[in-house]
């Protein structure tokens, strides 16, 4: 399985008021590891920066006087993304940007969503934790993912820490890894060993009272009910 890890800056925060993206940070995942792969590109909007989200991001448009237009780079960022799975943090406003900076390359490239699917890791969010705050650093901080260098917003590196967010969100590896030997899962955790390493959990069995006490506890349920207990039912359909 192929995801890409997506995040974009941009001049502003609407692309039908004419604002354009100025950077773009792509992660790969295959299988839910990490690889050494990902796409990374600063683009020159031609036109201002907006200063709340110059305060954001801290781009300024003198830096991106010589960087490529998106028309420049369009072609290897949809070769990097064509058939992958997009995991994208608030994924209507990056999708919309994209989507928008798509429409003004002259027709040669459809929608995103025709290329790629898109999981939102902000809707996913608001399903496992409603009424809290899920912001990509309350999430960090949920999960434990170290976000110590993000001082301000950059799309790779939030594009990385989306990647282990993400991961631990959904069960797999928390920490950056690069095509190394993945991290426990959270079940392999709660057994207190790793698949495949050969160690097994230690089953302990009731004694004797203690089965005894269970069968007076049925009786007594039984009494009580009038009728034989679930418990009983059950190992009796296993016994016959």
């Amino acid at each position: 399985m192929r995801q890409v890890i997506v995040d974009t800056e941009t001049t502003g925060l609407d692309p039908r008021e004419g604002h354009r993206i100025i950077e773009i940070g792509c992660v790969e995942l295959i299988d839910r590891r990490h690889t050494s792969r990902h796409f990374h590109q600063y683009l020159r909007p031609d036109r201002d920066i907006d200063e709340g989200a110059l305060q954001i991001h801290g781009i300024t448009n003198e830096f991106l006087t010589d960087k490529p237009t998106f028309g420049d780079v369009v072609e290897d960022l949809i070769g990097f993304l064509d058939g992958a799975e997009l995991v994208i943090h608030n994924a209507p406003f990056d999708v919309g940007f994209i989507n928008y900076e798509l429409s003004l390359t002259g027709g040669r490239y459809s929608r995103i969503e025709d290329h790629c699917g898109i999981v939102d890791t902000l809707a996913l969010a608001r399903e496992l934790h409603p009424g809290q705050k899920n912001s990509l650093d309350a999430l960090c901080k949920r999960y434990q993912v170290d976000n110590s260098q993000r001082e301000l917003h950059g799309a790779l590196l939030d594009a990385q820490i989306l990647g282990d967010v993400y991961l631990a969100m959904t069960g797999g590896q928390a920490t950056l890894d690069l095509g190394s030997r993945p991290a426990k899962t959270r079940l392999e955790l709660a057994a207190g060993s790793s698949a495949g390493e050969g160690r097994r959990t230690k089953v302990i069995h009731a004694s004797a009272e203690e089965c005894a006490a269970h069968e007076r506890m049925l009786d007594r349920i039984e009494a009580q009910g009038g009728a034989s207990c679930v418990w009983r039912r059950a190992e009796e359909a296993e016994a016959g």
